[in-house]
């Protein structure tokens, strides 16, 4: 049975992908029947997703149980001695990657139903999640760059559909696009450096380039630069997918499309495939040490860079936003600091609690729409929330988990990821560990300063002066907007329906728990997952000490942090305001997010388009002007010879007569 199984894992992502065949099929030819029986396409697609999610679930039981590696190939094309073969790979980092998809998809559909049941493109958003939970599941199984490749591009075309689902926004045509355009940079580096990979291996395998490559720089046929480049370009594409500094700036804008595609991207999908990617390629990256350095250090700073940025957020789900981008900072830092395993671990439990907090976010707002109307700016403001609590608990309470989870405070489950990522930066290089600890302090100010200011206090949603102070502010970009929603208004806010909450208590269960699975001294999940080529070794002694040290500043400076929220959006001790006016630059930073898309509009969007205009003026009046000049030419000729075929035979010898003595008076004057 358990082999009978592992030659049907292929099955896992072609069942979703079957189901959004179909449903795409039947929008196509039958588009108002189809969307006629929208919960039947809904039950449909989740069912498909959900025998995906069994299977996953038997696959990692399978290899937790000691089940070997395995890996189906079939020759796809050749061509000489070129062979490239595709298929499929069942090992521990492809059984848990299954499950983190299949498990937060599976919830971000139960929870789309009530989220998105009085939307037009109910069926059609269906669709495009169950084929982008395909596409991430193809990825994580393939058993090479090549076929990785293919996926990846896949998983970038699906958040260009879902970011811009409501197309008809300009706002959220503008965020596809930008989204698409940042990936394609990555991308680009990503090809280069795959080709660059095969030429020098003449392989694809992840496993035969890394011996390769080390073999071919010991013997210096290949110069260390020359490796070092091949596999920075390879970084590239993760840089992008995960929105790493410098190509992090599409994903705060990703908040253009519905809640629960954010949660799906921020989580298990887009933004995890670019750890995965770095993991898959160990092998050749930890052969390198500048090439770890360098991804340790982008790490470092992109963590740090989102949390300053997310501290002045005031829209519930670009302040989130920028924590994803900061969290997906530490675990490419773990990857550079050589922390296979913990990185890994940090993957999981932020899948779990930040897919969490997104769709408790989506909650908010869902709820906050028939108090403030459906004006983005001010369903998703924080400042026109506020003891939501009472109105929202069971919202509150998922959010209050997921947020204590984030900011690392024992026993929950970003704890212990988040700590044994600092604790072996702490090892490497203590300048990266002052980086995330400081980091650490950030995020628990900033999560808890949302969690206050949205949940706690009394409620601001019916203060007329600030709605039309933010209505006025046309500066303040509109994220995610629900124009396709009718709700009934009220004078208070609501909880969602059972659809939408149940999914929250569900993820507060492994945001709690699952961490415990990597406590240090029985770690269970570093056992399971360690670098490929490794034999895991024997645990040596646990050092209560150290871990004490290290687990007490973590958590010391996530109280700092939390204290000072309280004091400042509890309490009201300490106006951020006055604090604001104080350091008027740094506030002004942070808000503007360190002036990445001021420059990069500058710099690369408007100079494009001054490059552009320059073009159409040489097409207008080089390439089209020579082609109208050659037509010209050709009438004016014609014209001309047309009076010279009359068909009149003297006319002729007329002009043969003058040809011939033309000809003897220029012979004669010779």
């Amino acid at each position: 049975m358990s082999e009978l199984l592992y030659e049907y894992a292929w099955l896992i992502p072609v069942l979703p992908l079957v189901g959004a065949m179909l449903v795409g099929l039947g929008l196509i030819s039958f588009n108002q029947g189809t969307n006629r029986l929208r919960q039947i396409n809904a039950v449909f697609i989740i069912s498909l997703l959900g025998a995906s999610m069994v299977m996953s679930f038997t696959l990692l039981w399978s290899q937790i149980q000691g089940h070997a590696d395995y890996t189906r190939m079939f020759e796809w094309a050749a061509a000489g001695n070129f062979h490239l073969k595709m298929g499929y790979t069942i090992d521990h980092l492809s059984a848990l990657m299954n499950v983190i998809v299949t498990t937060v998809a599976f919830l971000v559909m139960v929870y789309t139903d009530g989220y998105m049941a009085h939307d037009s493109g109910y069926v059609r958003f269906y669709a495009y999640l169950s084929i982008f939970s395909a596409s991430m599941l193809g990825l994580v199984i393939s058993p090479n760059l090549v076929q990785v490749y293919i996926f990846w591009e896949l998983v970038g075309m699906c958040s260009y559909l879902l970011i811009g689902f409501w197309f008809d926004r300009k706002a959220a045509a503008n965020a596809c696009q930008k989204a698409f355009v940042t990936n394609r940079v990555g991308d680009f580096g990503l090809l280069l450096g795959m080709l660059g990979l095969y030429w020098a291996t003449g392989s694809f395998d992840f496993h035969i380039m890394g011996e390769r490559l080390e073999e071919l720089v010991s013997v210096g046929t290949i110069a260390p630069a020359l490796a070092a480049l091949f596999a920075i370009l390879v970084f590239l594409g993760p840089v992008a997918k995960s929105a790493q500094f410098p190509l992090h700036v599409w994903l705060p804008d990703a908040m253009e499309g519905p809640t629960p595609i954010s949660a799906l991207i921020h989580a298990a999908t887009m933004v995890a495939a670019g750890v995965f990617l770095v993991a898959r390629m160990y092998p050749v990256f930890e052969q390198i040490p500048a090439v770890m350095s360098t991804i340790a250090w982008v790490g470092a700073l992109t963590s740090f860079l989102g949390a300053t940025i997310a501290l002045t957020q005031n829209d519930i789900k670009k302040g989130l936003a920028y924590s994803t981008i900061s969290q997906l900072g530490y675990m490419v830092m773990a990857m550079g600091i050589g922390a296979y395993s913990a990185g890994l671990f940090h993957l999981m439990t932020h899948a779990y609690f930040k897919a969490m907090l997104f769709l408790c976010s989506g909650s908010v707002i869902h709820g906050m729409e028939g108090v403030v109307g459906h004006e983005p700016i001010l369903a998703q403001d924080m400042r026109l929330m506020g003891g939501l609590r009472k109105y929202m608990p069971l919202t509150s309470f998922a959010f209050l988990v997921g947020t204590l989870a984030i900011c690392g405070i024992p026993p929950f489950a970003g704890f212990w990821s988040k700590d044994e990522i600092l604790s072996l930066a702490f090892g490497a290089n203590p300048a990266l560990w002052l980086v995330g600890w400081l980091t650490a302090g950030l995020t628990a100010f900033y999560m808890f300063r949302m969690y206050f200011m949205t949940f706690e206090g009394e409620f601001r949603g019916n203060d007329q002066a600030i709605k039309n102070q933010l209505l006025a502010s046309s500066s303040l970009p509109q994220f995610g907007s629900h124009d396709n929603h009718v709700h009934n208004h009220s004078c208070s806010p609501h909880e969602s329906p059972l659809t939408m909450t149940l999914p929250l208590l569900v993820l507060a269960v492994p945001s709690a728990f699952i961490g415990l699975l990597g406590k240090p001294w029985d770690n269970k999940f570093e056992g399971f997952i360690f670098p490929p080529g490794e034999v895991i070794e024997e645990i040596a002694h646990f050092d209560w000490t150290e871990f004490l040290i290290m687990a007490g500043n973590s958590v010391g400076i996530a109280v700092i942090g939390i204290t000072v929220a309280s004091l400042m959006y509890l309490q009201h001790k300490i106006d951020p305001a006055a604090i604001a006016k104080r350091y008027p630059t740094l506030y002004q930073f942070s808000l503007n997010k360190w002036y990445f898309d001021d420059v990069y509009h500058n710099v690369f969007v408007m100079k494009c388009r001054r490059l552009a205009r320059q073009i159409m003026e040489v097409d207008y009046r080089v390439i089209d002007g020579a082609v109208n000049l050659t037509g010209l030419a050709t009438i004016v000729s014609g014209e001309g010879l047309k009076y010279l075929e009359n068909g009149r035979v003297q006319f002729y010898a007329l002009i043969v007569f003058g040809a011939v003595l033309g000809f003897v008076i220029v012979f004669s004057v010779v």
